[in-house]
């Protein structure tokens, strides 16, 4: 089963002293499926990345996109409209595009597990084909 990651996660597994580090770490080395990885998520974590820990630090980040270990997907223009209506829909949350995109990219590949330490947007947001989401490791 595929799973969808947010940046958070992705920061973690950059900080080996983060306390969610080894709950991160165990998800995804569990996992079967692809790890899938929307083109915003991947710069927001690269920026953050790149500001807490270093160029070094990015660069591993990096290999791992360019090993394929997450892979990484972008939007239609049709999707990023879709992920604005989102932003518009929760103004409230501040969700932004890294988060919006996740959920559009779950309504087009039929996922609804996520890895990420965003519970406050992913318990609001209702996922485009109904449900709820799977929040991992939270929900593990």
């Amino acid at each position: 089963m595929n799973l969808l990651v947010d940046a958070g996660p992705l920061v973690t597994q950059a900080d080996r002293r983060a306390p969610e580090h080894a709950a991160v770490t165990s998800v995804l080395r569990g996992e079967r499926g692809e790890l899938i990885v929307s083109a915003f998520v991947a710069a927001e974590a690269d920026y953050i990345i790149t500001r807490r820990f270093g160029v070094d630090a990015e660069l591993r980040f990096l290999d791992d996109l360019a090993a394929a270990t997450y892979s990484v997907v972008t939007l239609s223009v049709d999707e990023l409209g879709r992920a604005r209506d989102l932003v518009s829909t929760y103004r409230d949350l501040e969700l932004g595009l890294a988060d919006a995109s996740i959920v559009v990219l779950s309504a087009r590949l039929g996922i609804t597990r996520i890895l990420t330490d965003d519970n406050r947007h992913f318990r609001a947001v209702t996922p485009l084909q109904g449900g709820h989401f799977t929040i991992l490791p939270a929900d593990a």
